[in-house]
């Protein structure tokens, strides 16, 4: 029979492992996910609506998609990518990283050029736009036209209108369209290139033109579950960006949603 000792030895061992095994369980619960950037705001109240209905939680990480999807291909501990942009998903998918079946496109956006203030003139967006000179010696925001979904479709549609050359000089690139954003609301550039939801959540800009949407590879976020999560709720996350109470939380914020 174990001595008084031995027994306070074997409670004290029991009690730490429930001590340590408690938030493990509680990590298990939630699901992190890493979500492109344009998705702020967004996708918080898709998720507060999700833990309202379910009890469950939902942690965001925001980034540029070229970002996350880098970290996730080094290991960071993601469930579930949201991407702006199909090549980056393209580039997990190739990599091993995602869970096989659970790709599923659910987003769709558009691009505009913003300017400064609450009550820019509105222009016409074509091959004849002088966008070179409505910036003078200033500077049009972008997200990184190499690397960042939001800048590469913006690289494409200026090129696609003959205005890249002219203008390429004159870009300043940022991490995220949400960046760039900022830059034009703060006046620190009178013109930016943003999606249309990016440009709807900020009331010191104007939005004066949309851009064609054949002038650069349709704009569609899609959603997949990594290949190291370990989520219990992961599926359910994926499956309730779909639902009915997630398409009008979309559609609120400007996001155009597949039938």
């Amino acid at each position: 029979m174990p001595t008084a000792l031995a027994r306070r030895q074997i409670v004290t061992a029991f009690v730490a492992a429930i001590l340590i095994a408690a938030p493990l369980r509680g990590v298990a619960e939630d699901v992190t996910v890493f979500a492109a950037a344009s998705l702020t705001g967004a996708l918080d109240r898709v998720a507060a609506a999700w833990a309202a209905e379910t009890g469950h939680s939902a942690v965001m990480s925001y980034a540029g998609s070229s970002t996350l999807a880098h970290q996730i291909q080094r290991g960071a501990p993601a469930d579930i990518f949201i991407s702006a942009s199909v090549d980056w998903m393209d580039a997990v998918a190739a990599s091993g990283d995602l869970r096989g079946g659970t790709r599923r496109d659910i987003l769709g956006n558009a691009l505009v050029l913003i300017a400064h203030g609450p009550d820019a003139a509105p222009v016409t967006i074509d091959g004849t736009l002088d966008l070179a000179g409505m910036l003078g010696d200033d500077r049009l925001a972008m997200a990184m036209v190499d690397a960042v979904p939001a800048g590469i479709y913006g690289k494409a549609a200026l090129t696609s209108l003959g205005l890249w050359d002219s203008v390429a000089p004159l870009v300043a690139q940022s991490d995220n369209p949400r960046t760039a954003l900022a830059f034009v609301a703060l006046n620190e550039a009178p013109f930016g290139i943003v999606y249309a939801t990016d440009a709807a959540a900020q009331d010191n800009v104007s939005v004066i033109g949309t851009f064609p949407a054949d002038s650069h590879a349709p704009i569609i976020y899609p959603a997949a579950i990594t290949a190291q999560s370990d989520s219990a709720h992961a599926a359910a996350f994926l499956e309730y960006l779909s639902s009915d109470s997630a398409r009008a939380i979309w559609r609120a914020h400007g996001f155009s949603v597949p039938d």
